[in-house]
């Protein structure tokens, strides 16, 4: 297939869609649900659709022989101008497949770069998507490029030359040398813009792509970000201030939705964008209750997060889109599911009082019950926790001040000093002013896979109340914990 036809990506054109079911895995309802609509993000309009169950793929077309011929027939008979598998290809696979289809074939991955470059506004995000897409193709070049012969040298130099898939692997490893420098540029300057803000608490939404974020964030800030009934409409990071209860503002982040089977290199080139979700003190996960697959696509979030190295924080689990759900029964269904799930609607705000109120009580548990003893002379400091804590008490004893506040864990480092004496009340965090220290419980090795599952009598560390926060850590798998966690 000529690259110049391959560029063109696959807006307005008739597509067929390929789902290929491995193993023993479980088919859902609508087996082509997403690919259909990552197809429909891009453009184009599917006008046929072909599975197969296999107990593994054919090494040189992933389908049998005979599913691609009736790929083929049917591709012909829709007058499709490309076809896309929901899964990966090797560079060999699609090669095949393209010479025996005679037709354009995009996988998910390819599939997925083509949404993100034509959603792609800041320099950031291109940035991310060009490297992306540079890394994808660099071993697939033999397959998009045709002209191999040898180049042509001039007089004096007689060999038969360099091969032109020599010249332009090259110059695609060096563009790649060029875009990671620049993306890690990038993440610094976004490390700094990050770190300024910790100052004040800060809320990150996460979840699968299409699960309500941006109207979320615009029901709960006004914000005016875009917010569309497709996949990855948002690949920028926004952040706007949100008035808690009995808190006060904190800043909330919308940031790009999750797939299953999100491309590594993708997620590795969008760590940039992703940051304010690595340093947030609180995670948002919203969840789509309306779609029969939510808890797989809870799973893939979660999967993508221990990518990501997401340090443990605590986790709201966010039920959205309540009011697609017309019996009431499904509602309390996906609540004895996920006992910790708050249900809301971001579209008619149905639940936002709840959200945040669990809000606030998740932050209170970063908080620490201390006592500070300094001089009072020291107005710089008391000012600090005046700012920056919630002061309960203040005593004068002669020269010094003692000062009862709860204060963010992370600020503990600035109370220290010659003059100055720090106490802590409480030993765990979430525990009343004054209370005695509890044992800490050791970690259970058959915790479930995700925190916001129904409790059970291996889970008892993980609370029922709704509105509880989980921490991220107590959740997922060792392996997809950062190294330290």
């Amino acid at each position: 297939m000529p690259e110049s036809e391959r560029n063109r990506g696959i807006a307005s054109e008739r597509a067929v869609v390929v789902r290929v079911v491995l193993g023993d895995s479980v088919l859902e309802d609508d087996p082509f649900d997403e690919i259909r609509g990552l197809a429909k993000t891009a453009g184009a309009s599917v006008v046929g659709t072909l599975s197969q169950r296999r107990e593994r793929p054919d090494v040189a077309t992933y389908l049998g022989s005979g599913k691609v011929e009736e790929l083929k027939r049917l591709a012909r008979s829709e007058h499709a101008d490309v076809v896309l598998f929901d899964c990966n290809l090797s560079p060999g696979q699609g090669r095949n497949l393209e010479k025996q289809l005679g037709l354009k074939v995009l996988d998910r991955t390819e599939l997925i770069l083509d949404i993100f470059a034509s959603n792609a506004q800041t320099y950031e995000a291109r940035l991310a998507v060009e490297l992306a897409q540079m890394e994808y193709s660099l071993p697939r070049l033999k397959q998009m490029w045709s002209h191999l012969s040898r180049i042509k040298m001039g007089i004096g130099m007689r060999g038969p030359g360099e091969k032109q898939l020599e010249t332009d692997r090259r110059l695609v490893e060096r563009r790649i040398h060029e875009l990671r420098l620049e993306l890690r540029q990038v993440e610094l300057r976004k490390e700094r813009q990050v770190a300024s803000r910790r100052e004040q608490m800060t809320v990150s939404l996460v979840g699968y792509t299409n699960a309500g974020k941006s109207t979320l964030m615009n029901g709960l800030t006004g914000a005016g970000v875009l917010a569309e009934d497709k996949l990855f409409a948002t690949l920028d990071t926004r952040t706007r201030r949100w008035q808690l209860p009995n808190w006060g503002p904190v800043l909330l982040s919308d940031t790009v939705g999750f797939i299953r089977d999100l491309p590594h290199g993708l997620i590795a080139s969008f760590k940039a964008t992703l940051e304010e979700s690595r340093q947030a003190d609180l995670l948002l996960h919203v969840a789509d209750a309306s779609n029969p697959n939510v808890a797989r696509q809870i799973e893939s979030v979660f999967g993508v997060l221990g990518e990501l190295g997401i340090e443990a924080k605590q986790a709201l689990l966010v039920l959205n889109k309540i009011d697609h759900l017309r019996a009431a029964p499904l509602v309390e269904g996906m609540l004895r599911k996920y006992p910790n799930a708050i249900p809301i609607s971001a579209r008619s705000g149905e639940g936002f009082d709840r959200l945040a109120h669990a809000a606030s009580d998740a932050l209170s548990r970063t908080f620490v019950d201390v006592e500070v003893e300094t001089t009072a002379a020291n107005g710089k400091l008391i000012a600090f926790l005046q700012g920056h804590s919630e002061v309960l008490s203040m005593r004068y004893l002669g020269d010094r001040v003692i000062v009862h506040c709860r204060i963010p864990e992370r600020f503990l480092g600035r109370l220290s000093g010659d003059d100055t004496t720090l106490r802590r009340k409480s030993f765990r965090r979430g525990a009343s002013p004054g209370a005695e220290p509890s044992p800490i419980e050791e970690p259970n090795a058959a915790l479930p896979k995700s925190p916001y599952s129904a409790p059970s009598a291996s889970s008892s560390n993980i609370s029922s109340t709704g509105g509880g926060g989980s921490s991220l850590a107590e959740a997922l798998p060792p392996s997809a914990l950062p190294r330290g966690a």
